[in-house]
């Protein structure tokens, strides 16, 4: 297959709505800084499960450069345990009030749980990021709709105990870009507006290393589903096992496979290390900007 035969490379109108803020994707890529509010993250777990070490953090990353924080009372990778409503609600709320109310930042919350989404919302976040595609909670696009929400709709096959066992494609790329289409499809048939929408391919949920590279190297086939490309890779297995270092030890890994995918057309980075991506977004946007400006007779 021609996978890039029928991609349409057109973003430069795009606009993503979250509630009062409203980024324009042709300006720049947007970085969003990870905050695990969780004892089992597989990168960070542990790390920031007491709050005031969470908000610390959150802060921190603000001034690295972070546009937007993914606060997550819950862990979803491979083989998590599911946690109960009242933990991730007492993880999440609190970090994200105490950040709402110190900084003017875009917060995120990560979950598929509508309660949480809503008590988010209401404590100031503007996003949810939901990796399970309004799929695994029928009142999360009424949650959504309601507070006029940023929605991140990720891929993702069965749940986190499970997921892995079904990393079985016949081509990855088809099948995920037409996964988010169908999605992006029914987010507006519940009642939310096409400009609240962005995808994300679910790097490393369901998905063996060498599927994971596939949907990299490919990333630009997701713009026909018209919606801003979220990119979630920071530290992941599948870097692990190409280079061959440790979770601890993947942040060069991390940094050039986001380099290649802002040139693939990734709008929004979520990462662990946002001064050091931050750095990667200038560095590109810098070069870009002088291309466009002298090219060679």
């Amino acid at each position: 297959m021609d996978i890039r035969a029928d991609t349409d490379h057109s973003a430069s109108d795009l606009i993503w709505q979250c509630r009062n803020r409203v980024f324009r994707m042709a300006e720049r890529p947007l970085i969003m800084g990870i905050l695990n509010v969780t004892p089992d993250s597989f990168s960070d777990g542990g790390r920031y499960h007491d709050k005031n070490r969470a908000v610390e953090h959150g802060l921190q990353m603000v001034r690295d450069g972070a546009d937007i924080i993914d606060v997550g009372g819950e862990s979803t990778r491979p083989g998590a345990t599911p946690v109960s409503l009242d933990n991730e609600l007492e993880r999440v709320v609190p970090v994200v009030e105490a950040l709402s109310r110190r900084e003017d930042i875009v917060l995120s919350v990560d979950t598929m749980k509508s309660a949480v989404a809503e008590r988010a919302l209401a404590s100031g976040a503007q996003i949810i990021n939901d990796v399970s595609a309004l799929g695994a909670d029928p009142r999360m696009a009424d949650v959504a709709k309601a507070y006029g929400a940023g929605v991140i709709l990720m891929h993702r096959r069965g749940e986190a105990r499970t997921m892995q066992a079904q990393a079985l494609y016949t081509d990855v790329v088809r099948e995920v870009r037409d996964y988010l289409i169908a999605r992006v499809d029914y987010a507006e048939r519940s009642g939310l507006a096409r400009s609240t929408l962005a995808i994300d391919p679910g790097i490393g949920f369901a998905k063996t290393a060498g599927h994971n590279v596939s949907l990299l190297a490919h990333l630009s086939a997701l713009q026909l589903c018209g919606r801003p490309i979220v990119v979630g890779l920071s530290r992941k297995a599948f870097i692990g096992q190409i280079t061959g270092r440790g979770v601890e030890d993947r942040d060069a890994g991390t940094l050039g496979a986001l380099a290649f995918c802002l040139g693939e057309g990734a709008q929004i980075l979520r990462v662990h290390d946002v001064k050091a991506v931050r750095d990667v977004v200038q560095m590109l946007s810098a070069l870009r900007k002088e291309k466009c400006r002298v090219e060679p007779s």
